[in-house]
């Protein structure tokens, strides 16, 4: 019987760890895009984080000028209230025509 030997043009040793070699590298380029991907998470938490911080200075900065609008005395003001109120209709039936 005739049994084909195939000789591999380098030994099978160098080939396992030319495989390892590649396999680690592409292992930390794996951990440093995972670190660099949480690294972006969390300067994107703190910069909502930061929005947010924003936003609540102008709302209470709103509702400051709110509250000294609304403690307005009308009356001293030169308003009065209506004398009557009254219903007046309209000839379309919607608010959009």
């Amino acid at each position: 019987m005739y049994r084909f030997h195939y000789r591999l043009p380098f030994p099978f040793v160098s080939l396992c760890l030319g495989s390892i070699a590649v396999l680690a590298v592409a292992y930390i380029g794996l951990i440093a895009v995972v670190m660099s991907y949480a690294a972006s998470t969390v300067e994107f938490a703190q910069s909502v984080r930061n929005d947010e911080a924003s936003v609540a200075s102008l709302e209470s900065r709103y509702l400051a000028a709110v509250a000294s609008i609304t403690n307005t005395d009308y009356t001293a003001e030169g308003y009065a209230k209506p004398v009557a109120e009254a219903f007046v209709p309209s000839a379309s039936m919607t608010a959009l025509r």
